[in-house]
């Protein structure tokens, strides 16, 4: 059976964009062209595609062929490369990447910058934690993720980066006013500390270092990177960040260490489709290249937390 391009470029533009109208524009077409391309296409099919939502998503049925529409428009660019007609098909189709936030923030954007100089792609990024990037990719949703699950995807190749190091950290006066009589349990259990959401298990995992028991502190729901330093240059609370981002913080002194010496290693691995396409390749030797210049080493750590 073959597929209508137009068909499957509306299908998938809709799961891109998240809605009929932005897809519509993104096309340059009416939402009611897109609207009978997807009709027309599940009719064929047989099958209801798209689940109709603020976003729309796929069905389970449709989750495959958004992974095939993505994999033939990127085959579709690289194909039209040596005509040099390269340039406009990859603008039209954003590569979707999965990437923690705290990558984002640190070490990930230069290796966009490296792949950006050598190909004319859109990039469309989705902030995600490990558990979600793997999933996103199972769902065809993204073609590469920043991930903490070192077993391949099926369909995925998969290749170690590094380690981000996080440190727990707040303001002089913070611990003054929390820890008057240095970091023990009952002091950790009042201390509020930032989590970046409900996901966040970094601060959870750092209180089971320093302690036996089952602490539950106040809690700040504060999910931006930088926002977490501020809220610990602020006084908010104490929180699990990279030490790329700290450590001039630190020297300062505007920052301290809750526990000095005590860190947290989170192990981060390159997932992505194992489809024979040179802008992969050259994603991946960006991102391997941004990792080694901005992570440490990996290894098997003897704690590990999540990437946010």
């Amino acid at each position: 059976m073959q597929l209508d391009s137009r068909q499957l470029a509306a299908f998938a533009a809709v799961l891109r964009e998240g809605s009929f109208d932005a897809a519509a524009r993104a096309l340059h077409v009416t939402p009611s062209a897109v609207s009978q391309r997807i009709k027309a296409l599940e009719e064929r099919l047989g099958q209801v595609l798209i689940r109709r939502g603020s976003p729309c998503v796929a069905t389970e049925a449709g989750e495959s062929l958004q992974r095939h529409a993505q994999q033939l428009q990127l085959l579709e660019a690289q194909a039209l490369a040596p005509f040099g007609l390269d340039g406009a098909a990859s603008a039209s189709l954003p590569l979707a990447i999965a990437v923690n936030a705290d990558s984002l923030a640190t070490w990930f954007v230069p290796a966009l910058a490296a792949l950006r100089e050598r190909h004319e792609v859109g990039l469309d990024l989705h902030v995600e934690d490990q558990d979600h990037s793997s999933e996103l990719l199972r769902q065809g949703r993204v073609l590469a993720a920043v991930s903490a699950e070192p077993v391949p995807v099926q369909g995925c190749k998969v290749s170690p980066l590094g380690r981000m190091r996080y440190r727990a950290v707040a303001s002089p006066a913070f611990m003054q006013r929390h820890f008057p009589r240095g970091v023990d349990d009952d002091a950790l259990a009042r201390a509020p500390c930032s989590v970046f959401n409900q996901k966040d298990q970094l601060q959870a995992r750092f209180l089971r270092l320093l302690s036996r028991r089952r602490l539950q502190p106040p809690q700040h729901r504060i999910p931006s990177t930088h926002g977490f330093v501020h809220a610990a240059l602020h006084g908010l609370g104490w929180g699990m960040n990279p030490e790329a981002l700290v450590a001039p913080l630190l020297a300062s002194g505007d920052l301290v260490e809750l526990a000095p010496g005590r860190t947290l290693d989170v192990p981060l691995y390159w997932q992505r489709w194992s489809l024979e396409s040179q802008v992969l390749r050259d994603l991946t030797d960006a991102v391997s290249a941004a990792a080694r210049a901005g992570l440490r080493p990996l290894r098997t750590p003897s704690s590990a937390g999540e990437p946010r």
